[in-house]
């Protein structure tokens, strides 16, 4: 169990630094779309690329910082049923919600979304746009990075509340010491 462990505080490692790092897109995305504004209502001129780089980014913000969200326990569930309970049932929960749930619709994302990725690699799909962005086949990639991201981050869910119902002491999440006050205990 010491090397379960040990893999889940990786994955947990990997999901808190992509999503810090994509946290700093929503304030791209926010100056861009100033800028984008000024240039139009301002200077009456406009760039397709810069407009497309705001959904670019928006996309990563949501499919990248997702995994972040489940580590952080902010994903939205039935609080009622789950915010008054005892660690051990929050852990039950978890548990049952990675297994029945986030790992059946995390794989059927990849299932349905695999030959939509592969096509769009296939031809290196670009913008419709002349002037917008020539990556698209990236973008749609992403969809293919956030199902796997949300199956790893639920298999350390289903490591850390197994370890916790078999009365296993578990190795605190990679926070800083600065964020105590969001840290997660299952």
């Amino acid at each position: 169990m010491t090397i379960l462990l040990a893999l889940s505080r990786l994955i947990d490692l990997v999901s808190y630094r992509i999503g810090r790092a994509v946290s700093w897109l929503a304030l791209t995305m926010v100056l861009l779309q100033f800028l984008v504004v000024v240039m139009r209502y301002v200077f009456g001129t406009g760039e397709i690329w810069l407009q497309e780089a705001i959904i670019y980014q928006h996309a990563l913000v949501f499919m990248l910082g997702a995994s972040y969200t489940l580590l952080k326990d902010g994903h939205v569930r039935v609080d009622i049923f789950y915010s008054n309970r005892s660690p051990r049932t929050k852990a039950t929960v978890n548990l049952l919600g990675a297994l029945f749930l986030l790992f059946p619709v995390m794989s059927l994302i990849v299932w349905a979304s695999f030959p939509y990725v592969a096509r769009s690699w296939a031809v290196l799909e670009g913008s419709r746009e002349t002037s917008g962005i020539p990556g698209v086949f990236l973008l749609k990639s992403v969809i293919l990075v956030f199902a796997v991201m949300m199956l790893l981050q639920g298999l350390s869910t289903v490591i850390r509340s197994l370890a916790f119902l078999r009365g296993l002491e578990l190795p605190p999440l990679p926070y800083r010491d600065d964020e105590a006050a969001d840290r997660v205990e299952v």
